[in-house]
């Protein structure tokens, strides 16, 4: 099975979002184990309430989901990292530059390859959580597109 790991920074916001869009899109049996990690993490913590209450809206549970450090051994054990800005990618890179090809910014995928940056919502209200998690949701399809062509 393949690895699939957003990346943010705390992995309380975006990444976790990202994770739970992404699985409830493809479903248990996609052939990809989905995570996520951030460059600047603490171990252990739950998804913010306003993620929480952003997916539940959608009819996603992610408040099962704890926080995780993006350490070398995932990053090395990693089939695709899935960046939600391009400093996340850059501190990647950083710290091991032989996973060049398998890092990418979320919204580099597709025809319009817009190599732009999803926005940091910690501390903000709902609704700023909504558009992110909006603006995840509509980079996703081009995502798995990239995906299903590297499975074959």
């Amino acid at each position: 099975m393949k690895k699939l790991i957003f990346v943010c920074t705390g992995n309380t916001c975006r990444s976790p979002m990202a994770e739970g869009l992404l699985k409830h899109l493809l479903g248990p049996d996609c052939g990809w184990e989905i995570s996520s990690a951030g460059v600047c993490a603490a171990t252990g913590w739950p998804p913010s309430v306003h993620a929480v209450e952003a997916l539940r809206e959608k009819g996603i549970d992610i408040s099962n989901q704890r926080s995780q450090t993006l350490t070398p051994d995932l990053i090395e054990e990693a089939d695709l990292l899935v960046t939600m800005t391009c400093g996340h990618r850059d501190a990647i890179l950083a710290v091991a530059p032989e996973s060049e090809g398998k890092v990418f910014l979320l919204k580099s995928f597709g025809i319009a390859q817009s190599p732009t940056d999803i926005y940091d919502p910690v501390g903000e209200a709902l609704e700023v959580y909504r558009r992110v998690r909006d603006e995840i949701d509509a980079a996703l399809p081009d995502l798995i597109l990239y995906m299903k062509e590297d499975l074959k």
